[in-house]
């Protein structure tokens, strides 16, 4: 049986939270999601999905600190060519080869950060 939402008041739509888009986002594009199942279950619009996706995006979209180890000597990768080193706050390291895409790269600094 489906759920009923009864909204009151002036609004006629319901409001959604900051952290109830970013996890129905989550859940919409995770590996093997089909976002208009996890549509369904929410009782939106797919599109929906794909606007909140597109505005969290924009969203988290900014500067990250970050610090230049002293020495002047580049960071090497074993394969040979340059990396980018990066150290999150609680320690963990991350390298990525220079000639990353920097979307892939603020994607895997992201899904560090969040573990």
């Amino acid at each position: 049986m489906g759920q009923v939402h009864i909204l009151t008041g002036p609004v006629r739509r319901r409001i959604w939270r900051t952290e109830e888009k970013a996890a129905l986002v989550d859940a919409a594009f995770a590996p093997g999601a089909v976002v208009s199942a996890v549509a369904r279950r929410a009782d939106v619009n797919p599109s929906l999905l794909y606007r909140w996706r597109r505005e969290l995006r924009v969203g988290s979209a900014g500067f990250a600190e970050v610090m230049v180890a002293p020495g002047g000597v580049p960071v090497v990768d074993p394969v040979g060519g340059a990396v980018i080193e990066v150290r999150l706050a609680d320690g963990a390291q991350i390298r990525i080869p220079a000639g990353t895409v920097p979307e892939l790269a603020a994607a895997v600094i992201r899904a560090a950060a969040r573990q």
